[in-house]
């Protein structure tokens, strides 16, 4: 893995501003490499989190615009994450997107129960993945009142 848990990647990185942070929380390492250096490439911050519970610490240390959220992971399972991040009030802003294997018709009833922004199936295209990522960026950023992105 390029880049320890938790860790902001640079992998591609340019001196550009950031299209905003991307948390991605995934148990399956191959994933989590993957995800950080397509993102990464495209101009996200990124961070990683292997479980559910350092999901929410990292959460908790750096704010996240976004957390793309694997449903099946050890420690606390995503829509628990979810709860928990929606029932805080200083971090409900954050986006979440569901990324999981459990189903499309399961993945579509349940996200939105957790209030989770958005969901995408594993295999997932890249495309579709980014899209998404970048409409619930938006839409939280205009959520807040700003275009620009959270300063930290």
């Amino acid at each position: 893995m390029p880049n320890s848990p938790s860790a902001p990647s640079s992998a591609g990185a340019s001196n550009a501003v950031s299209r905003g942070t991307v948390l991605i929380a995934d148990d399956d390492p191959e994933i989590l490499t993957l995800l950080s250096i397509r993102l990464s490439k495209r101009g996200y911050t990124v961070l990683e989190a292997a479980d559910g519970l350092q999901t929410l610490q990292v959460a908790r240390r750096s704010h996240p615009d976004l957390v793309l959220l694997d449903v099946m992971m050890p420690g606390k399972n995503g829509w628990e994450v979810a709860r928990e991040l929606r029932g805080d009030q200083a971090l409900s802003d954050i986006g979440i997107v569901m990324l999981t294997a459990i189903g499309e018709k399961v993945n579509e009833m349940t996200s939105p129960l957790y209030g989770a922004d958005d969901y995408i199936d594993k295999p997932f295209n890249f495309e579709e993945l980014e899209r998404k990522i970048a409409a619930v960026i938006e839409h939280r950023r205009k959520e807040r009142g700003s275009d620009n992105p959270r300063r930290r």
